[in-house]
């Protein structure tokens, strides 16, 4: 895994493009889902996988993704993102990070983490 092909990732993620999402995905994928019953429930295989991500993406549906940086090491990589959108009248930026593992070019693994909201100020 390279830098450019995770920020490819990540572009798509914005994107909200779930089949190009998928060609990033290995065969023996995981993804635990930052929000969920567990807390942050876990898909693991290319079909739940999928399901995972298209609830998350419409879970983040109307946020505005903002471009964060990535970091590869070896078999290991980290994604900083957020997402911007107003509630109540406030601007809130919302914040994570996914931690990744890898199998070559491909991600074997998507481990999501939210912060809570922080308050940017009025309209």
């Amino acid at each position: 895994m390279t830098v450019d092909r995770l920020e490819e990732f990540c572009a798509a993620w914005a994107r909200a493009d779930l089949d190009s999402l998928m060609d990033f995905m290995s065969d023996d994928c995981v993804y635990r889902a930052s929000v969920g019953s567990e807390p942050g429930e876990t898909f693991v295989g290319p079909a739940a996988v999928r399901a995972g991500f298209a609830r998350m993406l419409a879970h983040d549906v109307g946020k505005e993704a903002q471009k964060g940086r990535c970091f590869v090491c070896g078999d290991r990589g980290v994604g900083q993102w957020s997402y911007v959108y107003f509630e109540a009248g406030r601007r809130i930026e919302l914040f994570g990070c996914d931690l990744f593992e890898f199998d070559g070019d491909k991600i074997r693994v998507k481990d999501a983490f939210r912060k809570t909201f922080h308050a940017l100020g009025g309209p």
